[in-house]
């Protein structure tokens, strides 16, 4: 048992300074856009609001807003359009993957691109979470990297749990490790540190990495589908993010105005917060065709829905403006509510901003930890010379539990 855990020991140190610059980049991308979503709303709260014109002042037609944002200039095509119920409320046109345009549903105009500085940062730190801020071909090769890392991460968090498990059950032999212990200085201050956030953090940072590995391994999604006697999608992607198909018409049709669509879809949650439209293959018409064409799918989000991050997908044939497919969060399968879950679990919106909280100190955690892992490893193999305060250092530090 001694020689595992000496094996395990140096296992965890090696891998940990291979990977812990990737691991702290990480963590600290992780703490910087924990709170992305809130921030930019709160950046721009004054483009988002608009005058209105009078009581049941008639709105342009979404097609028009668009039209609008391809004739200012913005870089990019338009990808989406929401709108809000609330009637001051401006109507968001969404380009390409990151930018976006706030346009005024009364009279047309343009408002703006939001916090586009705000935006652009945190699009940075999302690449850089995700695949190192690589770019071109090398983007692959970075996620590849923070895929690994993480997994090493997981690795780190469990070795760790087995290296500090306490031989005793005390509270003397514990005490070290559940806080802080002032006057501890160089080895013993780090290796306290190191165990007392390590000892925090373990349960959030477990969750963290497991529903990482979910989102970057495709046999880790398909594992959660199995695991619950479900059939892992075969399409790539998210689960469900599959285009409908609806029977095209057999001859020229012209397609039913956006605004139609979205009211209709909207029928189908009075209490909606907020309805999302994915632009797809333009507004006029079409023929038949033996595969079909796809459906205009319109996401729904509600104020007060459990979960938090449910929504209603509404797929609606683009000519006839017929529902063809609903679907909600009661809808889907074990398997894919569990990965779901997992997917908001890894940013902690699944428990709305307490959990983002929570997500984000485990985080800030995680950097603490490799850098105290570093200093305790330099000490280790390049320290040259001893203080006479040292010894004692060291004796304090190794009659604490590892981690």
């Amino acid at each position: 048992m001694r020689t595992f855990r000496n094996i395990l020991f140096w296992v965890h140190l090696i891998v940990g300074v291979a990977a812990g610059l990737v691991i702290a980049i990480m963590s600290f991308t992780g703490v910087v856009i924990a709170f992305e979503k809130q921030l930019i709303e709160w950046a721009e709260r004054e483009v988002r609001t608009v005058r209105l014109p009078a009581p049941g002042a008639p709105r342009l037609p979404v097609e028009e807003l668009v039209e609008r944002v391809r004739a200012s200039g913005s870089e990019g095509q338009p990808s989406g359009v929401t709108v809000y119920p609330e009637p001051t409320s401006a109507v968001l046109v969404s380009i390409g993957r990151g930018a976006v345009s706030y346009v005024n549903p009364y009279t047309g105009e343009v408002l703006g691109n939001g916090a586009t500085g705000l935006r652009g940062f945190f699009q940075w730190n999302v690449q850089l979470h995700r695949w190192l801020a690589a770019g071109g071909d090398n983007r692959a090769v970075g996620k590849a990297v923070t895929g690994a890392s993480n997994a090493v991460f997981l690795f780190l968090a469990i070795s760790g749990l087995y290296l500090w498990w306490p031989r005793k059950w005390t509270l003397r032999a514990m005490r070290p490790s559940l806080w802080f212990r002032r006057g501890l200085k160089g080895k013993a201050r780090d290796w306290n540190w190191h165990n007392v956030i390590g000892f925090w953090s373990l349960p959030v940072l477990i969750v963290l990495t497991a529903s990482g590995m979910v989102i970057s391994y495709k046999w880790a999604s398909s594992l959660v589908f199995t695991m619950t006697g479900n059939t892992p999608p075969a399409a790539k992607g998210p689960p469900g993010s599959a285009t409908v198909k609806v029977p095209a018409p057999a001859e020229e049709t012209p397609r039913k105005p956006l605004d139609v669509l979205i009211a209709e879809a909207q029928r189908t949650s009075p209490t909606w917060s907020s309805a999302t439209l994915r632009l797809g293959g333009g507004t006029r018409g079409g023929k038949g065709g033996s595969d079909g064409v796809d459906a205009v799918t319109v996401t729904l989000r509600e104020a007060e829905a459990w979960p938090l991050f449910s929504s209603t997908q509404v797929s609606l044939n683009p000519f006839s403006g017929e529902v063809a497919k609903q679907e909600t969060y009661a809808d889907y399968n074990s398997g894919r509510k569990l990965r779901t879950w997992l997917r908001f679990l890894h940013t902690g919106e699944a428990l709305g901003l307490w959990g983002q909280l929570v997500a984000a100190i485990a985080s800030l955690g995680g950097v603490f930890l490799v850098y105290t892992g570093f200093a305790l490893s330099w000490r280790r193999f390049f320290s040259r010379r001893r203080t006479n305060t040292e010894p004692r250092e060291e004796a304090a530090a190794q009659s604490e539990p590892a981690a």
